[in-house]
Order: structure tokens, then C-alpha cells, then sequence
């Protein structure tokens, strides 16, 4: 007889101190939830790692309330439903949500989005172009950015799940494009298949050189998803009434003494700068008014989008620390469990 499925957790053994480590979770296995009322037992396929995950596991109060060690560690996931006592979801409904480091979890419906299935997507698009990252790369540069064609974009973290939207994005409304990414291949990457204009090596140039020679009329808007001294040479290159768009610091999260402070506030000052931070779910209301413009943009072959899959749950924490090391290109997921055989979303 064969033993029982047994569901599989990574749970918050420890908050980091600086770099986020595997130690910092703890691998836990138990049996698989039973489903009550209103209630539905889903299969996790994909697991999102997000920058974001290292805020979410430093036990400070961020958007979102604090996680607590021996919790199971946040994260959003794309599953399929196996059991269902909730009317509006049905066993064989791809759904996302905010379900856990984990491969079977419990959830009320709250929060759990049922995925179309018209579109006939790759599951995988579901946590890319058309979801969170695609929402985050379009309402953040034409929300709050507010681009015209003709100005320049300069996006860091440009080979990274949001930041090769954006540079793209950028693209098709008649901006100019620069990326600043972390090697030689991503730099090639983002400029001969995505279109950037041009591309920075962040690792091997002066930045605040190379950005005067790629945007010689300056910077319109800047897209920030590190901080620190990336976004103090940014701000050096701003044009009169330039726009910051503050979507991470992925270089400050697993610092124990941020970046303090900044040598062009006065260029901050004369230029009349505007920065303004966001989080996604600001406009998540909004989502139906981007994903028929994303979806079109797809049909058309006018966005390009990778993603870094790393197999088994088990390796999510090597995965994420990776991913803070710059070791990723486009999106990093971890495959939890296969995809229902054939599927396509």
C-alpha cells in the first residue's frame, strides 16, 4: 500500500539579519488539510518568489501584517482545485492567490482569483504578463509616471520580471528605453530581444557615466525597483520635472544599515522632481482596465517575457537568495507540482 500524500511546508524559523538565508525556514511535513464549509483544498503548481518576500519575513508591520515565526511563509501562488465546499469554485479551477510557501493549502475563497481559461495562456503567464507583475509594470510607469513619447525611461533591475515589462512598455508608447542589469548577457538580453535602446552593465561601468552617455538629454522618468546609490545617480540625471517611480529596493532589504542619504536633494530641489512610491495592490480594482491592453500586447508579440523556473518546492529558499544575488533573468517561480496534463489556462 502506498503511504499518503503529505502536504509540504517551508515555515518562518527565524527573522533575517541582513542576508536572507535557507536557515531562516523551517521544512515541515503534515498531513493535508481537510476541507470544511465554504471552503476549497488547492493544489499549488507555481510559487511567485517577489522581492518583496524578504519584507514579508522580517516580522515588521509592511502593507500587510506582520508574519509570525512558525507561520507558514507568504507567498502567491498558482494552483488547481482539488476539493471545493464554496460555491463559486469548482475541483478542476485554475485559481491564484496569496496561498503560502506550501503544496496544499486551505483557504476560504478570500483573496483566490479563478482563472479564464478563453485566452488559451501558458499557466506561467498568470504570474508574469497578466498578474501581479504585469499589473505593477503598467500602472506603475503610466499611472504614476505619466510618460510622452519622445522622453526617456531609465528602468534598473531592466532584465528582472518587472523591470523588462516596463523598458518595453516604455517602447511602445514612443519613449526612449535604457535598462540597467547586472551582466553582459542581461544587458544583450534586454537591448536585442526585448528592444531596449540601450543597456547599462551596472557591474562593470560608472553608472553615473554611463547614464549621461545613454540618456544625453537627461532623464524623463526613472522606474526604481533597487534604491541606494542607483537611485542617488538616477536622481543626478533628472530632467526639470522628472518623475521617480519608487516600486522596490530590492539593494536595501537585506541591509541592517540602509542607504541614508542622498548627494543630489538639491538637483531634487531646482529640477522640481515628483517621487512617489506604490504598491500594487493600490490599483489591483483597476486590474480590468490593463489586462485587455497586456492581453493584446501578448497576441501581438509586442511584449517578450521570460521566466526562471526552479524545480521542486524544496529548493524555494536557495531560489529566492539567488534571486537577491541578481542570479535570475525575467521571472523567478518555483514549480511545486506539475500542471494538469494538456492544460492551458
Amino acid at each position: 500500500m502506498n503511504a499518503p500524500e503529505m502536504n509540504t511546508q517551508w515555515r518562518l524559523a527565524a527573522f533575517p539579519q541582513g542576508e536572507i538565508q535557507p536557515g531562516n525556514f523551517e521544512w515541515v511535513c503534515e498531513p493535508i488539510p481537510v476541507v470544511g464549509g465554504g471552503q476549497i483544498l488547492v493544489r499549488n503548481i507555481y510559487l511567485s518568489l517577489d522581492p518583496t518576500n524578504r519584507l514579508w519575513a522580517s516580522g515588521e508591520e509592511t502593507y500587510l501584517p506582520p508574519l509570525k515565526l512558525g507561520e507558514v511563509m507568504r507567498g502567491i501562488t498558482l494552483g488547481i482545485v482539488e476539493d471545493s465546499q464554496h460555491p463559486k469554485f469548482q475541483p478542476g479551477d485554475i485559481v491564484s492567490g496569496m496561498l503560502g510557501w506550501q503544496r496544499f493549502a486551505v483557504s476560504d475563497g478570500e483573496g483566490v482569483a479563478r482563472l479564464p481559461r478563453a485566452e488559451r495562456l501558458p499557466l506561467t503567464t498568470y504570474l508574469g504578463v497578466m498578474g501581479h507583475v504585469g499589473l505593477t509594470a503598467y500602472f506603475g510607469l503610466l499611472e504614476i509616471g505619466r510618460p510622452s513619447p519622445g522622453e526617456t525611461v531609465l528602468v534598473s533591475a531592466a532584465a528582472g520580471a518587472v523591470g523588462s515589462l516596463v523598458g518595453q512598455i516604455a517602447r511602445l508608447i514612443g519613449c526612449r528605453s535604457v535598462g540597467l542589469a547586472g551582466s553582459a548577457e542581461k544587458c544583450r538580453w534586454i537591448v536585442e530581444d526585448l528592444g531596449f535602446d540601450a543597456a547599462i552593465n551596472y557591474r562593470r561601468e560608472d553608472i553615473v557615466e554611463s547614464i549621461g552617455r545613454h540618456c544625453p538629454r537627461g532623464v524623463d522618468i526613472y522606474f526604481d525597483n533597487v534604491g541606494g546609490d542607483t537611485l542617488d545617480a538616477a536622481m543626478g540625471s533628472m530632467n526639470r520635472h522628472g518623475r521617480i517611480i519608487v516600486c522596490g529596493q530590492i539593494s536595501q532589504y537585506n541591509q541592517q544599515k540602509p542607504h541614508e542619504t542622498f548627494s543630489h536633494m538639491r538637483r531634487f530641489l531646482v529640477n522640481r522632481l515628483r517621487m512617489q512610491a506604490f504598491i500594487i495592490s493600490d490599483f489591483l480594482p483597476r486590474a480590468p482596465e490593463a489586462y485587455p491592453v497586456l492581453l493584446q500586447w501578448i497576441k501581438e508579440q509586442k511584449l517578450t517575457y521570460r521566466f526562471d523556473i526552479v524545480q521542486g518546492l524544496e529548493e524555494a529558499p536557495v531560489a529566492l537568495a539567488r534571486m537577491f544575488a541578481g542570479g535570475n533573468t525575467g521571472k523567478q517561480l518555483v514549480q511545486i507540482s506539475a500542471e494538469p496534463s494538456g492544460y492551458l489556462a
